[in-house]
């Protein structure tokens, strides 16, 4: 094995296994920095010898093996942390319940305890996302800037400010038990979806999104939906990811070119995905008041049922939109909103909106508002006012793909001349 294929089988074990490590090193040792530090060890260890020893055949447990084996040695080192880490396990065991938790039993996964630590009421709610991106979806601190839309100072800070919160009141890392789950499964399942978002469309770089990341969310979508049944909005949850995720086959083009929802090949999309995202649906709609992940589930069902683009049921998609902004009402849901109205009632109705969210503090910088502006305008044969928003939004747009489609939108609108400079998308 050359270095250049060892690096990417390190790459690809530790895509896969990371979270896994982190979470049962977190269980076993209580301080997430001494877990971070020696994973980190044991992935140097490996980028040293697996060149030349080769991948081993259970590469996840070399990595446990190893990342202990630092711990070990930090530990004989460092008396005062030996000591300190004696104390916040002794503390964390007598916070244990004592009688079985059948939460736990249902989800030995570690990673779902450091999920929940991570959800800790204890905890700023700016600081428990940007903490579970960072230490669960192995985001690096300037991912979690950019997933959060903060600056990496700011992304830095809460991390270690969350770190230190769990340290000082001594969180304990376990699955909550039934009279804690309402209070900490909606910031859970915020996480989790904020993972798969990341993963679905990267907020920056050479590649639309991040599949690792999107694979990583619906597993433990999965996870939960097996621990919580009842739970409407996990069902909800992991339908609208499935559903999503259905169309990535068909989403990317043979050039790496992004293709939109209405001009993809249908018969790429995953019927198997689609079938268990729909009937989780039903399910999720059918247990008692909706939530707005199943409402978003139910809107994504709606276009994967339909075999032809031209044949989408937008009037329900609209009215599920007018359910969806009574539940969460935001800029972004007005903006869809507004897309959805046009699709019903033509595009200077869906124009009149989006004029309306003009001065929205958080479409400022969010390239699908002007996208969308552009669009309708170019629908109507207002092909200067077009290519103003075009441009507006290659300023914003952040990924090579997303501003190659815009190039190509703002030559359609120029007569098959992209006058922008291209020099952005290089």
């Amino acid at each position: 094995m050359n270095e250049s294929e060892a690096h990417r089988s390190i790459e690809s074990v530790f895509r896969a296994e990371r979270s896994v490590l982190l979470a049962s090193l977190v269980q076993r040792y209580r301080d997430l920095d001494l877990a971070e530090e020696v994973t980190s060890d044991a992935i140097e260890s490996a980028l040293e010898h697996w060149p030349i020893d080769g991948v081993p055949s259970r590469p996840g447990a070399w990595l446990l093996t190893t990342a202990r084996r630092k711990a070990v040695d930090r530990l004989r080192r460092d008396k005062t942390l030996a000591a300190k880490l004696a104390v916040l396990r002794a503390d964390s065991d007598r916070a244990e319940p004592a009688h079985s938790n059948s939460l736990d039993d249902a989800l030995p996964d570690d990673r779902l305890q450091l999920f929940f630590t991570c959800a800790h009421p204890a905890l700023a709610a700016d600081d428990r996302l940007a903490l579970t991106l960072r230490c669960l979806a192995g985001l690096s601190t300037a991912e979690v800037a950019r997933a959060l839309l903060i600056p990496p100072a700011t992304a830095a800070q809460r991390i270690v400010r969350a770190k230190n919160r769990i340290r000082v009141a001594h969180i304990p890392f376990r699955v909550p038990g039934p009279d804690e789950l309402a209070d900490r499964v909606p910031m859970v399942l915020g996480v989790v979806y904020s993972i798969f978002t990341e993963g679905y469309s990267a907020t920056s770089g050479e590649r639309v999104g991040r599949i690792d990341l999107v694979d990583e969310a619906i597993g433990m979508g999965r996870l939960l939906h097996t621990a919580l049944p009842a739970e409407t909005e996990v069902s909800g949850l992991l339908a609208l990811m499935l559903l999503i995720d259905a169309r990535r086959a068909a989403r990317i083009g043979p050039d790496g070119q992004i293709v939109l929802l209405a001009d993809q090949d249908r018969r790429l999309w995953n019927a198997e995905f689609i079938a268990e995202g729909t009937a989780l649906v039903v399910e999720a709609l059918g247990g008692g008041p909706s939530g707005p992940y199943a409402v978003q589930a139910a809107i994504a069902a709606v276009h994967d049922e339909s075999l032809e683009s031209d044949r989408t049921d937008w009037p329900q998609i609209l009215a599920l939109y007018d359910v969806l902004t009574t539940l969460i009402p935001s800029a972004i849901v007005a903006l869809n909103r507004a897309v959805a109205l046009a699709m019903c009632d033509g595009p200077a109705a869906g124009l009149q909106e989006l004029d309306r969210l003009a001065d929205e503090p958080s479409l400022r910088r969010y390239h699908p508002y002007p996208m969308a502006k552009a669009d309708l305008l170019q629908r109507l044969g207002r092909l200067d006012e077009a290519a103003v928003h075009y441009r507006r939004a290659l300023d914003f747009a952040r990924t090579a793909p997303e501003k190659q489609l815009l190039h190509r939108r703002l030559a359609e609108v120029n007569g098959g001349v992209d006058q922008a400079d291209r020099t952005d998308s290089s």
